[in-house]
């Protein structure tokens, strides 16, 4: 896989170190010269030097045969005219853009150009008021627009002891799989929720805090 990444910064070098761990092509575009030299010489990702919104600069870093492009500059303006060149201009098959401002994230979507913001993700696990030990695993799919929760119930779990039909949950949400001692239980409204059980859990972004305090009660 390709991966064109227009960026600058320490998310960017992560990114990359990852992409490339994977065993991806990584392709990186920066304006500024001194940070290329030192990307160039700490990974395994060719550098190119320019305005990643410049078609000339998408051309000459590979932009044709990429798979993804993910444009994460500190200018949403940018980062939405880069995405939309590589989609409508080099048929770049999945484009990715940071939106700094959350706000933008529904104009974004509104252009057709699929979008993440850091502050909604923040602030989504902040909202959630849990133990975060409970939680052990959190996935955001459906570029972000749903997530998969897998909690462990305790003794203080208000959900404890419950049958799944007396748990009122808000609509959009869904307990999808019980874990009980290594086996998974696909749930009825008669199976009961005890201590120990691993709960995989689908919410959506604005329901997914309430949700979590249904099942493991306000802790803070």
């Amino acid at each position: 896989m390709k991966v064109l990444i227009v960026g600058s910064g320490k998310t960017l070098f992560f990114l990359c170190r990852n992409f490339a761990a994977k065993g991806y092509e990584v392709v990186i575009i920066n304006r500024n010269r001194e940070e290329c030299v030192q990307l160039a010489r700490q990974l395994p990702a060719m550098v190119v030097c320019g305005d990643g919104s410049d078609t000339t600069i998408l051309q000459d870093a590979g932009a044709l045969g990429a798979d993804v492009v993910l444009a994460i500059t500190p200018n949403d303006q940018d980062n939405l005219i880069i995405c939309q060149l590589a989609s409508l201009q080099f048929g770049v098959p999945r484009t990715i853009a940071l939106a700094n401002d959350p706000e933008n994230t529904e104009i974004f979507e509104g252009l057709g150009v699929s979008s993440f913001s850091t502050t909604h993700i923040v602030g989504s696990l902040i909202e959630q008021r849990a133990s975060l030990e409970q939680i052990i695993n959190l996935l955001p799919v459906g570029e972000g627009r749903v997530n998969v929760t897998e909690i462990i119930l305790d003794d203080q779990s208000p959900v404890s002891g419950k049958l799944l039909k007396d748990i009122v949950l808000p609509t959009n949400s869904l307990v999808a799989v019980v874990i009980r001692n290594n086996q998974a239980i696909v749930p009825r409204g008669a199976n009961q929720l005890l201590p120990g059980d691993r709960v995989v859990l689908i919410t959506l972004p604005e329901n997914h805090g309430p949700v979590l305090k249904a099942f493991t009660g306000d802790r803070s």
